[in-house]
């Protein structure tokens, strides 16, 4: 059963219609992709689910509730979790610090069960050295820490924005590895928006394609790559 739904889902930004009724759902242990073009309206529809955005028309549902006019910061207590395309870590925190900060506003932990809870997740994804500053970690560092941001929220759905930009083919396999774990042993719902067809292919169980704000298919990415009207708007086209 469909943990999270979407019925219609749109929003005009003026004349521009950037995301058209999209119905979408997520399951818990399952990975969905979320592929398409430069513009397609991949993060514009994530964040009409998290809250950063009103939709025009139709709604959201979570475990069955519509929750289309809750506000973001309720949506992430009750259970909606992202990683954002852009990352800018708390830089005058450390590594642990960025961390509790989720487990402080989402879970209202005390400052010192908040640093326990996040040394704990860090350690789970493999993070050291965690008083250090984030100017002192690499890229594959920074990429695990917002994984367990987003982690320490104690989310049910899980959006990761292009979370392996940046990354070479190994450190990718192992955030590849990384996100199965967690999904498997949190039972986590997970959206995935990537441009790197290869990680979308070994890491996800379904893929939906958006292309002018409207979903064009989905189903499994073997499937789908076939698609003719996936490959002249995304594949043939080299994006």
């Amino acid at each position: 059963m469909s943990i999270l739904q979407t019925k219609k889902l749109t929003i005009k930004f003026g004349g521009l219609t950037a995301v058209n009724e999209v119905d979408f759902s997520l399951e818990s242990g399952h990975i969905v992709g979320i592929i398409g073009p430069n513009g397609a309206g991949k993060t514009t529809f994530i964040n009409l689910i998290a809250g950063l955005h009103t939709p025009t028309s139709g709604s959201v549902f979570l475990d069955g509730e519509d929750i289309t006019a809750m506000k973001p910061h309720k949506r992430a207590r009750i259970g909606i979790g992202r990683t954002f395309q852009l990352i800018h870590p708390l830089e005058n925190l450390s590594l642990v610090e960025n961390v509790m900060n989720g487990f402080l506003f989402a879970q209202d932990f005390s400052v010192p069960k908040a640093r326990k809870a996040a040394v704990l997740l860090c350690e789970e994804l493999g993070l050291s050295r965690l008083e250090r500053p984030t100017s002192q970690m690499n890229i594959l560092e920074i990429k695990k820490m917002e994984l367990a941001k987003a982690l320490a929220v104690n989310p049910k759905i899980l959006f990761l924005d292009e979370m392996m930009a940046g990354l070479n083919s190994d450190e990718s396999l192992e955030m590849i590895s990384l996100v199965q774990k967690v999904t498997r042993s949190k039972n986590l719902a997970v959206g995935v928006v990537e441009h790197v067809m290869g990680v979308i292919k070994q890491l996800t169980h379904s893929v939906v394609v958006l292309d002018g704000g409207e979903v064009i298919a989905q189903g499994k990415y073997e499937d789908v790559v076939k698609n003719e009207r996936v490959q002249s708007a995304y594949l043939g086209g080299g994006a």
